[in-house]
């Protein structure tokens, strides 16, 4: 089998928000790999820097992979790790990377006639699933209307996002986690994510203020995931700490496990070098007895990292992007009563809607 075409695309994606009236537009880059067999795969990765990626993979990666083998990803993915990547930067390279090694896995599996999550390693088809249901733009009464809704139809397992006010006003934040956890009952589990966008003195009251609220994790609350700052925290409060989804290498994974920084480790496959790069986080976690979670989105590629690792413990589905993957995808797998049941179809299992991606094209 060899490569005859990769080619990626930049496609905005308008996602209607319940209670909200404006819609949030969600730019993802698309990535497209052909074969001489026929075989097609396809890959994704996020908004940031998605100029820069779809030219550096059209341009640079393109090129290089045309008449290479798909099938052997860890070559692929060292030959542009070296070519391309020599010092070990993240940001773009990453992201770019990420979206064609997940590609390259579709096809992978679709060659075998396995899906992803087997050939990665098959540890379960079935993951815990939780919902990112909490935005920022939401009042206190809407957070708790969104959060009964879904424990309404069976979830147990819910996540909001914290630092309202520019990050300086963790009073608030303490405010509405108590009506979620007040409207939910002791029975629901329930995150807190702060998106990097605290300062330690505010992460820490924020963090002393909401423990007896019974939080299962508090996600990425210091600036830049501070590996020293993140350990001192942990140390400072009962609530366990979680980190990774945007880091872009195992380096970095384990910069935040050498330091003693999390009780989670998260790696998402859409920024940390995709499948490749993933199961070797995942596997670094587990000499460390950790669990690995599913952190920013994206649930479609991520839960087959999840089932594939022995340490795979929740998939996210953070309510935009997993409305994204709705949208550009046939009848993706969804979450039912706290979990996710991976599918059997060959690949990701995912079809894309070209007529949407058409639709939705940046051009």
């Amino acid at each position: 089998m060899m490569i005859t075409s990769v080619e990626a695309s930049i496609h905005n994606v308008p996602i209607h928000v319940p209670l909200l009236e404006r819609d949030f537009d969600r730019p993802i880059v698309f990535v497209r790999i052909e074969t001489d067999e026929g075989v097609t795969g396809y890959g994704l990765t996020g908004a940031v820097q998605r100029t820069g990626i779809k030219e550096f993979i059209n341009r640079e990666l393109a090129p290089m992979l045309k008449g290479k083998n798909p099938l052997e990803t860890e070559a692929l993915w060292n030959q542009m790790y070296v070519t391309h990547n020599p010092r070990s930067q993240t940001g773009m390279w990453s992201s770019a990377v990420s979206a064609v090694d997940i590609a390259l896995w579709d096809v992978k599996g679709k060659h075998y006639g396995e899906p992803v999550w087997r050939l990665l390693g098959g540890a379960k088809k079935k993951v815990p699933a939780y919902i990112t249901f909490g935005l920022l733009d939401f009042s206190r009464d809407q957070l708790v209307e969104m959060a009964s809704r879904f424990v309404r139809e069976g979830q147990d397992k819910l996540k909001m996002v914290v630092a309202i006010n520019d990050a300086e006003d963790p009073a608030e934040d303490a405010a509405r986690v108590k009506a979620v956890r007040e409207a939910v009952g002791e029975k629901i589990q329930l995150m807190i994510d702060a998106n990097y966008l605290f300062s330690f003195n505010r992460a820490l009251e924020l963090a002393k203020k909401v423990e007896q609220y019974g939080i299962s994790w508090f996600e990425e609350p210091v600036y830049g995931n501070d590996a020293r700052l993140l350990a001192e925290l942990r140390r400072r409060t009962s609530i366990p700490i979680s980190a990774g989804q945007n880091e872009g290498s195992k380096f970095r994974h384990l910069e935040l496990l050498l330091n003693g920084s999390v009780d989670i480790l998260q790696p998402n496959v859409l920024y940390v070098g995709g499948y490749t790069e993933g199961m070797k986080v995942a596997a670094m976690a587990q000499a460390f007895n950790l669990l690995i979670a599913n952190g920013g989105g994206w649930p479609h590629h991520n839960m087959h990292l999840q089932a594939a690792a022995p340490n795979g413990w929740r998939v996210e589905f953070h309510y935009l992007m997993w409305k994204v993957g709705e949208a550009i995808y046939r009848n993706p797998p969804g979450p039912e009563k706290g979990w996710v049941t991976l599918s059997e179809e060959p690949g990701l299992g995912l079809e894309p809607r070209m007529d949407v991606l058409e639709e939705y094209l940046v051009k």
